[in-house]
């Protein structure tokens, strides 16, 4: 039989709680919608190298949006592993990423894809 004292309980599950309620708050970043698939496109035709600020204005305003800016300025910042937030944090960088990819021309993602984040592509 394992006794629990009941004070490390309760603070397990105030902890647990507070983890759950930010990340479904639609104003966390770590929010996603279920909308927000991988395959999604920001841009109508994808970035060849040409028109990149045309490009870069209409990526932006996608990913603000979908509240998504701060995984590529580096303001949503990756947490420690152990981090409860951790996967969540991962989930949300990979489809920001994935966006991206999704944006750019065949050869330029290709030249691109082994970025470590969506700060670093």
């Amino acid at each position: 039989m394992v006794v629990v004292d009941q004070t490390d309980a309760t603070d397990v599950t105030t902890n647990v709680e507070s983890i759950v309620n930010s990340v479904l708050d639609p104003s966390d970043p770590l929010y996603l919608h279920q909308s927000d698939n991988p395959g999604a496109m920001l841009v109508s035709v994808a970035f060849s190298g040409i028109g990149y600020r045309s490009w870069i204005c209409v990526v932006l305003r996608g990913l603000s949006v979908k509240n998504k800016t701060s995984f590529i300025s580096g303001e949503c910042k990756r947490p420690d592993p152990q981090s409860p937030k951790f996967r969540q944090w991962e989930r949300c960088d990979d489809i920001v990423t994935l966006w991206i990819l999704n944006s750019l021309s065949k050869e330029i993602a290709a030249s691109v894809e082994y970025a470590s984040d969506a700060v670093e592509l």
